[in-house]
């Protein structure tokens, strides 16, 4: 099921990006849970706002309003395929299929990004994060367990869940993927074996106004000594260890732990 999510997000891009006669890409991160664990699984996309044509010439999408493609006709190719899919895999029967179409699907289209930054802060939210962090969970005791998450239908309002242990395991447990199953993909010209070619391609042909690049000045040089949460020089110098790499290398890597000011331990 999770593999349909992401061929059925594919092959609805190509499509609409077909109609344009442009080929387009996505990097796609498969997200399976809501804030209060449970099991909603669904793909986050990140689309380039153009393609190239057929000559390999950067082309702007027209924006009709806020969005890449319109979000109706985007939920309709996309149910349309998923459940043609899920047909051809012939673990339902039709008199099953049929009620899916009975119900509006919805393609959730956020704004463009304005930045590369926010682009990775967006990915970053799904790419490195597991189901509920430490920072939510509140407490264990007589097995039970207390967390926290946001109600998202009751305007985005922290609350506090109360689970027996099992369940909690249990609700963890369903966001661990099958062995080696890949939950990044990229396809297109954003892919592994497009990018080299085509990213190239298409900063030569983008006006350099339209290139964002990261600001260097706000890149702060590193400093082992200082503590990257508090800011202040409160790190201690362990060791040196060498960086594995050709004998030739002379370059260390710092290992770096904080030095407890109040008991002055580390």
């Amino acid at each position: 099921m999770y593999s349909l999510l992401f061929k059925s997000a594919r092959e609805t891009l190509r499509q609409f990006a077909k109609n344009k006669h442009l080929t387009t890409g996505m990097i796609a991160v498969l997200h399976t849970w809501g804030q209060n664990l449970s099991l909603h699984p669904h793909v986050h996309g990140i689309v380039p706002g153009g393609g190239t044509d057929r000559k390999d010439r950067w082309r702007n999408f027209r924006m009709d309003g806020k969005y890449l493609f319109p979000v109706k006709a985007l939920s309709k190719v996309f149910r349309a395929k998923f459940v043609s899919l899920l047909r051809k895999t012939g673990l339902l029967t039709r008199e099953s299929l049929e009620p899916l179409f009975a119900s509006q699907w919805a393609v959730y289209a956020k704004h463009p990004f304005f930045h590369p930054s926010h682009i990775i802060e967006y990915s970053g939210r799904y790419t490195h994060k597991v189901a509920v962090s430490n920072s939510r969970i509140q407490s264990y005791e007589d097995n039970r367990v207390i967390f926290t998450y946001r109600d998202y239908r009751h305007g985005n309002c922290k609350k506090r869940m109360e689970l027996e242990d099992v369940e909690f395991i249990r609700r963890f447990a369903l966001h661990i993927l099958p062995s080696g199953f890949v939950r990044i993909r990229h396809y297109g010209i954003l892919s592994a074996t497009s990018k080299k070619k085509y990213i190239s391609l298409i900063r030569q042909q983008l006006p350099r106004k339209e290139i964002c690049f990261v600001d260097l000045r706000k890149i702060r040089p590193y400093e082992p000594s200082v503590c990257p949460c508090c800011g202040k020089r409160s790190m201690v110098t362990i060791t040196s260890i060498p960086v594995r790499g050709p004998p030739q290398s002379s370059v260390t890597a710092t290992v770096a732990v904080e030095k407890r000011i109040q008991n002055a331990s580390v």
